[in-house]
Protein backbone atom coordinates (compact mmCIF):
# COMPACT_ATOMS: atom_id res chain seq x y z
CA UNK A 1 0.00 0.00 0.00
CA UNK A 2 1.63 3.67 -0.83
CA UNK A 3 1.08 6.24 1.36
CA UNK A 4 -1.02 8.87 1.21
CA UNK A 5 0.25 12.66 0.67
CA UNK A 6 -0.77 15.34 3.02
CA UNK A 7 -3.31 17.43 3.26
CA UNK A 8 -2.06 20.58 0.68
CA UNK A 9 -4.31 22.63 3.52
CA UNK A 10 -3.00 22.11 6.42
CA UNK A 11 -0.54 19.24 6.23
CA UNK A 12 -1.91 16.98 8.11
CA UNK A 13 -0.88 13.42 7.83
CA UNK A 14 -3.96 11.78 8.71
CA UNK A 15 -5.39 11.95 5.03
CA UNK A 16 -7.84 9.34 4.06
CA UNK A 17 -9.67 7.93 0.64
CA UNK A 18 -13.11 8.23 -0.01
CA UNK A 19 -13.47 7.15 -3.46
CA UNK A 20 -11.66 9.19 -6.06
CA UNK A 21 -11.48 12.13 -3.08
CA UNK A 22 -8.44 12.30 -0.86
CA UNK A 23 -10.11 13.82 2.93
CA UNK A 24 -8.52 15.57 5.47
CA UNK A 25 -9.85 15.43 8.69
CA UNK A 26 -8.28 17.41 10.34
CA UNK A 27 -9.22 20.72 8.39
CA UNK A 28 -12.07 18.72 6.00
CA UNK A 29 -10.29 19.59 2.96
CA UNK A 30 -10.86 17.48 -0.29
CA UNK A 31 -8.99 17.00 -3.22
CA UNK A 32 -9.22 14.63 -5.91
CA UNK A 33 -5.89 12.35 -5.73
CA UNK A 34 -4.99 13.00 -9.25
CA UNK A 35 -4.82 16.31 -8.96
CA UNK A 36 -0.90 16.52 -8.01
CA UNK A 37 -1.54 18.78 -4.88
CA UNK A 38 0.53 16.49 -2.45
CA UNK A 39 1.74 19.66 -0.83
CA UNK A 40 1.55 23.38 -0.64
CA UNK A 41 3.52 24.95 -2.70
CA UNK A 42 6.96 26.29 -2.09
CA UNK A 43 7.39 29.86 -1.42
CA UNK A 44 10.76 31.25 -1.63
CA UNK A 45 12.18 33.21 1.68
CA UNK A 46 14.90 36.29 1.18
CA UNK A 47 16.86 36.22 3.92
CA UNK A 48 19.98 39.44 4.44
CA UNK A 49 23.68 38.39 5.31
CA UNK A 50 23.08 37.97 9.08
CA UNK A 51 19.73 35.93 8.23
CA UNK A 52 17.11 38.04 8.91
CA UNK A 53 14.05 37.44 6.95
CA UNK A 54 13.03 40.36 4.31
CA UNK A 55 10.09 41.55 2.78
CA UNK A 56 9.00 44.17 0.34
CA UNK A 57 9.05 47.53 1.56
CA UNK A 58 12.12 46.92 3.97
CA UNK A 59 15.01 48.96 4.73
CA UNK A 60 18.07 47.53 4.48
CA UNK A 61 22.23 48.95 4.82
CA UNK A 62 24.72 47.72 2.53
CA UNK A 63 27.55 46.12 4.21
CA UNK A 64 30.47 45.64 1.81
CA UNK A 65 31.52 48.31 -0.45
CA UNK A 66 30.33 47.99 -3.98
CA UNK A 67 31.22 48.65 -7.50
CA UNK A 68 29.15 49.71 -9.97
CA UNK A 69 29.62 48.10 -13.30
CA UNK A 70 30.24 50.26 -16.23
CA UNK A 71 31.47 53.13 -13.68
CA UNK A 72 33.66 54.51 -11.22
CA UNK A 73 30.82 55.26 -8.49
CA UNK A 74 31.03 53.05 -5.25
CA UNK A 75 27.99 52.21 -2.98
CA UNK A 76 29.83 52.40 -0.17
CA UNK A 77 29.67 50.53 3.31
CA UNK A 78 26.51 51.79 5.69
CA UNK A 79 24.11 53.04 2.77
CA UNK A 80 20.36 52.99 3.78
CA UNK A 81 18.07 51.58 1.19
CA UNK A 82 14.64 52.05 1.42
CA UNK A 83 11.57 50.46 0.46
CA UNK A 84 13.24 47.96 -1.49
CA UNK A 85 11.50 45.14 -3.92
CA UNK A 86 12.23 41.37 -3.69
CA UNK A 87 12.30 39.77 -7.07
CA UNK A 88 13.44 35.93 -8.75
CA UNK A 89 16.70 36.17 -11.24
CA UNK A 90 20.08 37.25 -10.98
CA UNK A 91 19.73 39.47 -8.36
CA UNK A 92 17.07 39.51 -4.95
CA UNK A 93 16.52 43.20 -4.28
CA UNK A 94 15.42 46.06 -6.83
CA UNK A 95 15.81 49.54 -4.91
CA UNK A 96 16.42 53.16 -5.83
CA UNK A 97 19.86 54.59 -4.42
CA UNK A 98 20.08 58.39 -3.62
CA UNK A 99 22.79 59.41 -5.78
CA UNK A 100 22.91 56.33 -7.75
CA UNK A 101 19.58 54.93 -9.19
CA UNK A 102 17.86 51.94 -10.03
CA UNK A 103 19.69 49.20 -8.74
CA UNK A 104 19.77 45.28 -8.29
CA UNK A 105 21.75 44.15 -5.19
CA UNK A 106 22.25 40.59 -3.87
CA UNK A 107 20.49 39.70 -0.06
CA UNK A 108 24.03 38.36 0.52
CA UNK A 109 25.75 42.39 0.50
CA UNK A 110 22.25 43.93 2.77
CA UNK A 111 21.29 43.25 6.29
CA UNK A 112 17.90 44.73 7.77
CA UNK A 113 18.30 47.34 9.45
Amino acid sequence: MTPLPPCPECACEWTYEDGALLICPECAHEWAASDGATAPEDVRIWRDANGAELADGDTVTVIKDLKIKGTSQVVKVGTKVKNIRLVEGDHDIDCRIEGVGQMGLKTEFVRKA
